[in-house]
């Protein structure tokens, strides 16, 4: 039984971390086709403010991903 649960939990961890993946990959698709932005140009350019959206985007996705598997 104790087996059974090992593979039942990490199973669940990896979809966790698939669910974050996707959930990111299309955050940012969406939030670059809204704000009409380049991803590639504008950390070329060292933009630190697009650089703090684009991460504070990361950070939410994950609290809410994290949050919602507990």
């Amino acid at each position: 039984m104790p087996a059974r649960i090992a593979v039942l939990s990490f199973a669940y961890a990896i979809g966790g971390v698939l669910i974050g993946i996707l959930s990111a990959t299309a955050s940012c698709k969406l939030f670059g086709r809204v704000t009409h932005f380049s991803f590639a140009r504008e950390l070329e350019k060292a933009n630190l403010a697009f650089g703090n959206a684009v991460g504070g985007l990361f950070v939410m996705i994950g609290l809410i991903i994290g949050l919602g598997l507990n």
